[in-house]
């Protein structure tokens, strides 16, 4: 018998239904690496029948595209191994429930991998429309159908392990240029699961990925192509025998340790935090994040600026105490914020140094104070005998700077790079960009941040995220988690901003500061319930 449409849109069973990636997520959302999943999926085949978890991927699919999707004919393009087996379950299911479908395969149906064969003789079966397509001449477009609506891509899975090219890598480009909304299974063809790299690979409106979140879809060019992410765990739920490389960053890591407000409290209790900068020409690096310090709760904000003389007066924060760096009364801060517009001169390096040997505080380093380091020995074994926590906050070249390595290196595996920062220099470590890296000196799952947007590509932001995790450490919350709750926080105020109309192109830095409070106390509210 034929189901009949309402078929695939009716409750999911067992292993058929899927749930957002979610950035606030009640839970912590685990990332697995390919190496894992692939573990995973042995263990389940060991156990289950064949054509089992490919014929519950396909079902997840056919109800994630029912529902998202836009009507009319849906075009599936099918690669040579189980990913095309996936977009062909799907295919079926949809076309016996009355959809409009069509498939490509781009490769030879004769040398499927044995489930994919399988789908691909129930499409054939079920009468699906269906064409074993060559690699076409790259100087001419694919010739879409005319009225096709979407095009869902199981090109490529999980298991490229280098760039696409030959003939994956011309489809990639056709479906980059047909215009259509695209619908990636597992992962946009040609991304690396692991690292986010693609060069090329498909920009999906949106991405169904199958048993858990892979850490390549929310780092480097990740965002880019999975757009809007969507996770089937296909019946296997349950991952306890494999650790995660990583975790989504959200409040589920950090929101116990926010710092309580208590009606008996008075500014002292929440903190004194001093940030450091500010040389010639560079005075409004401090500023910024100072401000931003005192709208995220820091009880008591100061500035000490190396530029001579020092400003005498925040006009839009008077409550801000300026002082020149020598006069500053470093050791009854609770934290110093110390880089943002530093510079590298004479005068910064014996700053920094001073304070680096004076004092025991939680320290935040970005910036210009990354850069000294990363240039003199000194400083950096100063830092290294510290004993107290340290948070550095590089951006790609500056890491690469710390490390000794090109920015390539850096960015071909952006969790693994952030991880040996923090184990170099035995401190909490945000590689920031498209997707930022939380990583702990004590080895333990690195986190990825899913806020945040293009806003961020604005001068003063890093200065703003600096001054937001100094005041989270003077108001007492240890290092790990004050920086995942400040990039957290940070990418989340851009995302406000841009729901609202305000970017992402021309945000500037201190537009975050409002949206960035607000935000700040529906966490503290929540963590109070």
């Amino acid at each position: 018998m034929t189901p009949s449409a309402a078929t695939v849109l009716t409750p999911a069973a067992h292993g058929e239904g899927w749930l957002a990636l979610d950035a606030a997520a009640p839970r912590p959302v685990p990332l697995y690496d390919v190496a894992a999943i692939r573990r995973i999926e042995r263990a389940a085949l060991a156990q289950l029948p064949a054509f089992t978890l490919m014929s519950r991927a396909g079902a997840a699919a056919a109800r994630w595209l029912a529902c998202h999707a836009p009507g009319g004919p849906l075009l599936f393009l099918a690669g040579p191994g189980n990913n095309g087996g996936d977009a062909l379950v799907a295919a079926t299911l949809l076309h016996r429930a009355g959809r409009a479908v069509q498939v490509w395969l781009a490769a030879d149906p004769q040398r499927l991998p044995a489930d994919a064969a399988t789908a691909w003789q129930q499409a054939q079966a079920a009468a699906v429309p269906l064409r074993a397509m060559a690699q076409r001449d790259a100087s001419h477009d694919a010739p879409w159908p005319a009225d096709t609506t979407a095009i869902v891509d199981g090109l490529l899975g999980i298991g490229l392990n280098r760039p696409a090219d030959g003939p994956m890598a011309w489809w990639i480009a056709q479906l980059n240029r047909s215009g259509l909304p695209v619908f990636a299974l597992d992962i946009p063809s040609g991304l690396s699961a692991d690292t986010g790299a693609g060069a090329p690979a498909v920009r999906a409106q949106r991405t169904l990925t199958f048993i858990a979140a892979k850490p390549g879809l929310l780092t480097l060019d990740g965002r880019d192509c999975a757009g809007a992410v969507d996770i089937a765990p296909i019946g296997l739920d349950d991952l306890q025998h494999e650790t995660p490389q990583g975790l989504v960053n959200g409040p589920a890591l950090f929101g116990a340790a926010l710092p309580r407000r208590r009606h008996a409290s008075n500014k002292g209790t929440h903190g004194s935090l001093a940030v450091i900068g500010g040389n010639v020409g560079m005075t409004g690096a401090p500023l910024l994040g100072a401000r931003a310090a005192q709208w995220l709760g820091a009880g008591k904000v100061h500035i000490g600026f190396l530029a001579q003389p020092a400003p005498l007066l925040d006009p839009l924060h008077p409550e801000l105490m300026l002082h020149a760096v020598d006069t500053l009364a470093h050791t009854s801060m609770s934290a110093l914020v110390i880089g943002p517009g530093l510079g590298t001169d004479a005068n910064a390096r014996q700053q920094f140094a001073r304070l680096l040997q004076a004092t025991t505080l939680p320290l935040v380093l970005d910036a210009d104070a990354l850069n000294l380091l990363a240039s003199d020995p000194a400083l950096a074994g100063t830092l290294a005998t510290r004993g107290a926590a340290t948070v550095m906050t590089p951006h790609p070249l500056e890491a690469a700077r710390l490390m000794g390595v090109p920015v390539a290196e850096i960015q071909r595996d952006r969790p693994a790079a952030a991880a040996a920062l923090a184990a170099q220099w035995r401190a909490v470590v945000v590689l920031k960009g498209s997707g930022s890296v939380i990583a702990a000196p004590d080895g333990s799952p690195w986190t990825l941040n899913p806020t945040g947007n293009a806003a961020l590509a604005s001068a003063g932001t890093g200065d703003v995220l600096a001054g937001m995790l100094g005041a989270l450490l003077a108001q007492g919350m240890a290092p790990l988690a004050a920086a995942q709750a400040a990039v957290w926080i940070h990418g989340r105020a851009a995302d406000v901003l841009v729901a609202q109309g305000t970017g992402p192109a021309g945000v500037t830095a201190s537009e975050l500061y409002a949206p960035a409070r607000a935000i700040f106390n529906q966490l503290l509210s929540a963590a109070n319930a």
